[in-house]
């Protein structure tokens, strides 16, 4: 699939925009503050379903009652996606549906300047950058992850309600959470046989590919953190057994949510230990070995979306992104 151009409206600051995309190499070049990323924002919206980064209360332009997003391929097909501020919609085809239909899916390497600090960030952006990756490989874990999420809301707000409430843990309320206790150990173990299993698959090709950048003999390794390497049944007999604590506490300590992901750089982590120029060459390994994994997993071609990249990275480093991606199509922003 090759894009053939995007067109928004009312789309964070863009009233009217339309950019023709080139089917190899296409620069989105100005300063600052002129909505740059609002393209790539859009264009992975119409390809993924979802904005990364907000809702689409807040992507939309605050003087206006909807906005839209198309987005054309070389083939004739497009893809509208449109939100009138209560509810989104796509059509495709003259089909219209609340969300975007798994087919229709394209897989995206999403490229930003805060993925450079990944190394050093919080245990939730980390689990929130490997979750965005798992969701272009496995169509089930994108649901895995919602319905866990769903379900561990409901859970932590009624341990909030009963602990506010100081009212007592009846009948009703142990059934209830016995039904969420079970659905948590469900969602929760799927979710962690799938980091594991392709966290393993990202491992075997971490090292190689960081040498072929960095030109030296580090060994790099992702270390997947988590003490819910169980069954559904432990999962649940550990979730019970918390539960006392957790009623305490108002939130739920055990799960998958509360998972990261750890990098290592010669068997220590390399968040202290690694130099500036190594993080970026591991950052670097990580994008690629991503786009070779979804290319194999999917047999379609990633779409490379890199936002404002350039400016973190060196000449030699500039070089090995351009090389890696001259067959793939590639959307890219620079201030002037």
């Amino acid at each position: 699939m090759l894009i053939d151009y995007i067109k928004l409206n009312n789309f964070r600051i863009h009233k009217e925009y339309y950019l023709k995309i080139k089917p190899d190499t296409t620069l989105i070049l100005g300063a600052n503050g002129i909505g740059k990323t609002s393209v790539i924002e859009a264009i992975y919206l119409v390809l993924r379903g979802k904005s990364f980064k907000a809702t689409d209360k807040e992507i939309l332009n605050r003087e206006s009652e909807f906005y839209r997003v198309e987005l054309g391929k070389t083939d004739g097909e497009k893809i509208v996606a449109t939100f009138d501020g209560n509810k989104k919609q796509f059509l495709i085809q003259d089909k219209k549906s609340a969300r975007l239909p798994k087919k229709d899916k394209y897989p995206v390497i999403l490229f930003l300047p805060e993925d450079m600090h990944l190394i050093s960030t919080s245990p939730t952006k980390r689990r929130n950058y490997f979750d965005r990756i798992l969701e272009e490989f496995d169509l089930n874990y994108h649901h895995n992850l919602l319905m866990y999420e769903k379900t561990l809301k409901q859970r932590n707000d009624l341990l909030k309600k009963i602990a506010i409430s100081e009212q007592e843990f009846g009948l009703e309320s142990e059934s209830v959470f016995f039904s969420l206790n079970i659905m948590l150990s469900k969602y929760g173990t799927a979710i962690n046989q799938t980091r594991q299993r392709y966290i393993g698959r990202i491992n075997e090709k971490m090292t190689a590919l960081y040498r072929s950048i960095a030109q030296n003999e580090d060994e790099i390794e992702i270390y997947y953190d988590s003490l819910c390497g169980l069954n559904q049944n432990d999962y649940y007999k550990r979730l019970d057994a918390e539960f006392r604590i957790d009623l305490m506490r108002g939130a739920t300590k055990f799960g998958i949510h509360r998972d990261d992901f750890l990098f290592k750089f010669n068997g220590v982590l390399a968040d202290g230990t690694a130099s500036r120029g190594e993080t970026r060459s591991i950052i670097l390994a990580l994008k690629f070995n991503e786009a070779e994994l979804i290319e194999t997993e999917t047999r379609k071609k990633p779409v490379i979306l890199l936002d404002d990249v350039f400016s973190e990275l060196d000449k030699g480093r500039q070089t090995a992104l351009v090389e890696k991606f001259k067959n793939h199509q590639v959307i890219l922003t620079s201030v002037e």
